[in-house]
């Protein structure tokens, strides 16, 4: 079972699911689990091979869903349910497959369709960076900067080494989401459709969701809305959360 964070009481309204993407973890998404518990029960899981969640010998999507459709049944059922980027993926994996289990599916920065796009540049910096004597994350910071240069993603991936260990270690199956780097930036070929509703949120500077993705998007997921928050890339929860949040909120309302 995924390692999974709860967050608010049952109210009546159906629970969200939160499902972050790759290199991430539940607890990058605590900030706006505990603003949208004011109104339901709010889960959000740590993928496997991430976070404290078991580590398996594959990153598939099929996989991945099945792994959250056990979290949905261990915890009453139907959810609505949220994603971002390779958690997106899944979840939408999940609707099409199980779309059971799944209330309103929201979809963050992220479209079904295979990217041509490869993490293995962060995949060999964290692999590479030298974890001796390590012991304060201002010196990792430092020395990841030798091969990552953006500030804002050596932050986000510094948030999955775990310093208090002996020695310190990644919280992430480097090995297993190298091998499967193929499968991630890519999609299953799936027949049939989610005939529930979909939100799918996505940054007006990212290059995830662009027009010609549409008639898939359309074709997968009919009954689909699409809110563009200007100004942000792809993780756009991050740059502008309150925003974010609210587009959800006022979807799941």
């Amino acid at each position: 079972m995924l390692n999974t964070l709860s967050q608010g009481s049952p109210t009546g309204q159906p629970p969200l699911l939160i499902v972050h993407g790759l290199f991430g973890s539940a607890r990058n998404w605590g900030v706006i689990q505990k603003r949208l518990s004011d109104a339901r029960e709010v889960f959000a899981v740590d993928q496997r091979n991430h976070g404290d969640s078991p580590w398996q010998d594959s990153q598939s999507y099929f996989d991945m869903a099945e792994d959250i459709a056990k979290v949905i049944e261990a915890n009453g059922g139907k959810m609505d349910v949220l994603g971002h980027s390779m958690g997106g993926k899944a979840v939408m994996v999940l609707a099409l497959t199980r779309p059971d289990l799944v209330n309103r599916l929201i979809v963050a920065d992220v479209a079904p369709i295979a990217y041509q796009h490869s993490q293995d540049s962060l995949i060999q910096a964290m692999k590479g960076l030298d974890l001796d004597g390590l012991t304060l994350r201002s010196e990792a910071n430092r020395r990841l900067s030798q091969t990552v240069g953006s500030e804002a993603v050596r932050a986000f991936l510094l948030q999955s080494l775990d310093l208090k260990s002996t020695p310190p270690h990644w919280k992430l199956n480097l090995d297993v989401l190298e091998a499967e780097m193929g499968k991630i930036v890519g999609f299953p070929e799936l027949s049939g459709a989610f005939t529930g509703e979909t939100l799918f949120v996505y940054g007006g500077a990212s290059d995830y969701v662009q027009p010609g993705y549409q008639p898939t998007i359309d074709r997968l997921f009919p009954h689909n809305t699409m809110a563009k928050i200007d100004g942000v890339g792809h993780w756009l929860h991050a740059e502008k959360p309150r925003e974010f949040e609210q587009i959800v909120r006022d979807f799941i309302a």
